[in-house]
């Protein structure tokens, strides 16, 4: 073993982390009688050879020595390697990807296809692995098989011929999804891969198979899917529930009961295992949530049907099964639209479970759904209500925040929330989320005014300040409590170096907001307004002109903030010239101008300050719908101005654009796999902004 592999110059490579010359030792270890040192191998691998996903050339000089110890019976944990291969050979760049690289790219994108060239000339070793004695083998080999094999009919007969002899419940699934990623990687299959899934989901076999071949059809055959696939996917989990099951997945690397592997992990893929051993440990099939994730991706838009699923997982009476589903309805309402009233009920119940995991899933997905919590209020009342312990979250560093449950009733806008809020309010450091939180809840957190005065009136301004006033700033801002100016007045002449910059323009929007009630800053607003150019005098501008209301005294600072260099001044001194109107005609050629300029988002400033100062949309109009085909997060932003503008954002291109909007079942702002703690909201925001521009029945009912 391992011959020829002290003649390779490794020196000369490098891998992540420098010199490559680390990596026939780390070969060696993945061959150790030693599990630990097997681990330690392994991490190596993929923490610096294999450094997530990039193939380098020392990573392609690894290949000949991972496939000769695939092949070696004595070698323990094979399944890792053949897993290893199956990601270094298997990136699959597209036509579309290769045209999308820039020259730094280019040889990265090479070593990938000579990678998937060197495996894939390899990957007929796989075959003999499909029987190996090995389950962890014989578990890897069939997607090693699917993604690098280059004769995929050959690869399909052979892993139905194995699933009819294998016993094993976990490398039967494996040949299930194997079977799913050939369908996927060789379209011409798909016909003969759903015919075979769907007579494994119908006939007798067990029913985390049904489960795992539905999952796959779902996949890449949707078509083929059951018309009553919702009852059908119920009746198997009912059978899954009932079954008494494996207790867990098969963990690879570990060592026997008793073994020195009770000791702390410390390598991160050893870490990575036990938080996945911890995950699966009491579980009857810990795969069935893999296999349902499966399934949804697949049911992808059938949102109704993906909604009665999880509400039945979510009445299950095993817990596990219910923490799956609530971390999965957080994944489908934040990507699409729908109605979602008895999910978010049912989730609301599982803040009582005795499960911690479950409460905390339960919380977490509510917190996201700001309005959309309502059928879930009072059960988010109650527990808010129990466990006044729960209202803050202390990190170790010191900072806080609010607890889930909490944070989802503020947001909200529940007045229970108000206790929490007070709470808060005397950490010695008030957590970031009091300020928003006060925010929703409008004149209720009124009464918070006096200890927002009376905080921000004893913060120490040093270079940490942000962290102790932004959200005392936030808060008052939010309640344009226009008493509290002469301690907001203090923070603007008094801010810090570090830092102080952010720490300013809160106060200055502050300042803003409270708007005449503010009358004691005037001399400090003049002085800074006279700073030209920066963003601080257009700021200040801003707030002068709230608080004074005289354009002459401003219109100099805003129009020198239009050809201020720094992008964000001039979106500033647009959205300033447009609250003076009318008065800021003068403005109307460099707005103009600025319809052109290469930042997006300062060209729908200018757009929307344009519509505000001219009263004319026939010029700004076209900008904001082609910026918002360019860049949907751009498109509150745009329809809150199409809102205003009233019978001009109704022309028919601007309806055809709102419709479409309303149409839509993906939420627009929805990545796969990803979305943001505000993305529900910003899309609901979005629809209900439609329907105000469209001022007329759309036949989209609220979600």
């Amino acid at each position: 073993m391992f011959a020829g592999i002290d003649e390779v110059d490794w020196a000369s490579m490098e891998h992540a982390y420098g010199p490559a010359d680390d990596v026939p030792a780390l070969l060696r270890g993945l061959a150790s009688p030693d599990p630990a040192e097997r681990e330690r191998a392994l991490d190596g691998m993929y923490g610096a050879v294999h450094h997530q996903g990039d193939v380098y050339p020392c990573t392609l000089a690894c290949i000949p020595f991972l496939l000769e110890l695939v092949t070696d019976p004595a070698v323990p944990d094979r399944g890792d390697i053949v897993e290893l291969l199956t990601s270094i050979g298997g990136i699959d760049l597209g036509e579309d990807d290769e045209a999308e690289l820039g020259e730094d790219e280019a040889e990265g994108a090479a070593n990938y296809a000579m990678a998937a060239a060197a495996v894939s000339a390899g990957a007929g070793v796989f075959f003999g692995l499909l029987a190996d004695d090995d389950p962890g083998v014989r578990q890897s080999a069939p997607l090693a098989l699917a993604a690098l094999h280059d004769d995929p009919a050959r690869v399909l007969a052979l892993l139905r011929a194995r699933q009819a002899a294998e016993r094993d419940e976990e490398v039967r699934l494996a040949l299930v999804e194997a079977a799913g990623r050939l369908a996927l990687r060789h379209r011409p299959l798909a016909g003969a891969v759903g015919d075979w899934l769907g007579r494994l989901a119908a006939e007798a076999n067990p029913p985390g198979l049904r489960l795992a071949a539905l999952a796959q059809l779902a996949r890449c055959a949707p078509r083929a899917l059951p018309g009553d696939v919702v009852p059908v996917v119920t009746g198997l989990l009912d059978e899954l529930r009932a079954s008494p099951g494996p207790g867990g997945t098969r963990a690879r690397g570990a060592e026997p009961a008793g073994a020195a592997a009770e000791a702390a992990p410390v390598t991160l893929l050893g870490q990575v295992r036990a938080l996945s051993a911890e995950e699966g440990a009491g579980r009857t099939a810990p795969w069935t949530a893999d296999l349902l994730r499966t399934l949804h991706a697949g049911l992808d838009d059938r949102v109704a049907d993906r909604t009665a699923l999880l509400a039945d997982q979510l009445r299950s009476a095993d817990p596990w099964q219910r923490v799956d589903a609530v971390r999965m309805t957080n994944g489908l309402i934040g990507g699409w639209r729908g109605s979602y009233a008895e999910l978010v009920r049912l989730v609301g119940e599982q803040l009582t479970a005795p499960e911690p995991k479950l409460a905390e899933a339960a919380a977490h997905v509510l917190e996201g759904l700001f309005g959309l919590a309502a059928p879930a209020a009072e059960a988010l009342a109650e527990r808010v209500a129990a466990d006044p312990a729960g209202w803050v979250r202390r990190w170790p560093d010191g900072r806080t925040q609010l607890g889930g449950a909490a944070r989802a009733l503020a947001r909200l806008g529940d007045p229970r929330a108000l206790p929490v809020l007070s709470a808060a309010l005397e950490e010695p450091l008030v957590p970031y989320d009091v300020g928003p939180g006060i925010a929703r809840l409008g004149e209720t957190a009124r009464p918070l005014a006096g200890v927002l005065r009376r905080r921000l009136a004893g913060a120490v301004l040093d270079d940490r300040a942000y962290d102790r006033v932004g959200p005392l700033l936030s808060g008052l801002t939010a309640l344009r409590a226009g008493e509290a100016a002469p301690e907001v007045l203090r923070v603007l002449r008094e801010a810090p170096e570090a830092r102080g910059e952010w720490l300013r323009t809160a106060a200055l929007r502050a300042l803003a907001a409270f708007g005449p009630a503010a009358r004691c800053a005037v001399p400090e607003l003049r002085k800074l307004v006279r700073h030209d150019g920066s963003q601080e005098a257009v700021e200040a501008a801003g707030a002068l002109w709230a608080v004074e209301g005289d354009a002459e005294a401003v219109l100099p600072a805003l129009l020198g903030g239009l050809k201020a260099d720094n992008v964000y001044a001039r979106r500033a001194a647009a959205d300033a010239l447009g609250s003076l109107g009318e008065r800021a005609a003068g403005a109307v050629p460099r707005l103009r101008g600025l319809l052109r300029h290469r930042e997006l988002w300062l060209r729908v400033d200018a757009a929307i300050a344009l519509w505000e100062v001219s009263g004319r949309a026939a010029a700004s109009v076209p900008v904001l719908l082609a910026a918002w085909e360019e860049n949907r997060h751009v498109r509150v932003r745009v329809a809150e101005c199409l809102v205003r503008m009233e019978p001009a954002g109704a022309e028919p291109d601007t309806a055809r654009v709102l419709r479409a909007e309303l149409a839509s079942v993906r939420r627009h702002n929805a990545t796969d796999g990803v979305h943001g703690s505000h993305d529900t909201y910003t899309d609901e925001k979005l629809l209900t902004l439609c329907r105000r521009a469209l001022a007329g029945n759309t036949g989209k009912e609220p979600t």
